[in-house]
């Protein structure tokens, strides 16, 4: 992956940070990493404990970012996160999997589209 494209995915991340805690979440973790995969974002939404996938792109000539999140990258996160359930018991919260997908094209407003719940576990 290049330094730019570095760059950029973790501008998103930022932002993506931001506007969930402007919505009332708790981070409490962020680029978790375990030995099955790593998750961008883990917060606390009241009953939920949510794992989030960011995708930061600057136009949509291969798709809007939430298309690059597909059954491959799902499987993945869902496996991060049962790993991350297995040695962080979260009590009653239930786990919710949610994408943010950040448009940010050159002269134009940043646009955040917040996907809540956009797939599960048995997905």
């Amino acid at each position: 992956m290049t330094e730019a494209r570095l760059t950029l995915g973790a501008w998103g991340e930022e932002r993506a940070v931001e506007y969930l805690r402007c919505r009332g979440m708790k981070i409490l973790e962020q680029n978790f990493t375990t030995p099955v995969g790593e998750i961008d974002i883990i917060a606390r939404d009241r009953k939920n404990l949510v794992f989030v996938e960011v995708k930061t792109r600057r136009n949509q000539a291969f798709g809007t970012p939430q298309e690059a999140v597909g059954l491959r990258k799902q499987r993945q996160i869902s496996r991060t996160a049962c790993w991350y359930l297995q040695n962080h018991p979260c009590g009653k919260l239930q786990p919710r999997f949610d994408v943010i997908a950040i448009l940010c094209q050159s002269g134009k407003d940043v646009q955040i589209t917040h996907i809540s719940d956009a797939f599960s576990l048995s997905d």
